[in-house]
């Protein structure tokens, strides 16, 4: 599943000169937390947030710096942070350092763009134009569709079910396979042996749980801190 697959691509967008009492506006009207920035040609130039009118002159919650802490931070912090409070034109405003993503891009890969960044939402870009917006609201929306996915049931056989699940967890770093053992029986799993942790004995359950072909699992694993020495 790709970008393109999950963005929603009827993008609100706004250009450089519009008014910060607009962009407000569409926001509230719209029920949105932020608008992206194109200009002329398509291509996206900055991003305007809730987090960017947050600190406004007009609210009375413009930045108000101490005197001590404005020596710290210096003249060009605080002459940012007027700007921000007072500034008509979302041109002043806006972030212009905006991350994107391709609408080729991987959902997995987004995921880990909105956690790597903080962030709520990526605009979508493809051939130098914005096409689309991804929200974090878009990744539960496709987690929804993709458990509701109607699907048949292949059978598969307990060799089979074994062989993928010891697969799975080869490549799993905290899995400890060398003190367990998986048995399977006309599609129940069983798992026997030594784990070091309640949590890792949780994350082997859920492995057997969700590789395909699995009626059910009986967990038999007993939880033993694992003795090193020589």
């Amino acid at each position: 599943m790709k970008a393109r697959d999950i963005m929603t691509t009827q993008v609100i967008s706004v250009r450089p000169g519009v008014s910060v009492a607009q962009v407000a506006d569409i926001l509230v009207k719209r029920g949105i937390s932020a608008v992206p920035v194109v200009d002329e040609k398509g291509a996206i130039v900055g991003i305007v947030s809730e987090g960017d009118l947050i600190r406004r002159a007009e609210t009375g919650t413009a930045r108000r710096r101490s005197w001590w802490l404005s020596l710290l931070t210096g003249e060009v912090s605080s002459a940012s942070d007027f700007i921000k409070a007072n500034a008509l034109k979302v041109d002043d405003i806006m972030t212009r350092d905006v991350v994107t993503v391709s609408d080729e891009t991987p959902v997995q890969e987004i995921a880990e763009v909105l956690e790597k960044k903080h962030i709520k939402r990526v605009p979508v870009v493809a051939n130098g134009q914005l096409v689309g917006i991804i929200s974090r609201a878009n990744l539960v929306q496709a987690l929804a569709a993709a458990i509701h996915r109607p699907h048949l049931e292949v059978a598969q056989s307990d060799t089979t079910i074994r062989d993928q699940l010891t697969e799975r967890l080869k490549k799993e770093p905290w899995a400890h396979l060398s003190l367990m053992n998986i048995v399977v029986t006309d599609g129940v799993v069983h798992l026997w042996g030594i784990v070091p942790s309640s949590v890792e004995k949780n994350a082997i359950r859920v492995a057997a749980e969700s590789t395909p072909g699995v009626r059910s699992v009986a967990d038999h694993l007993s939880v033993r801190p694992i003795e090193t020495g020589y």
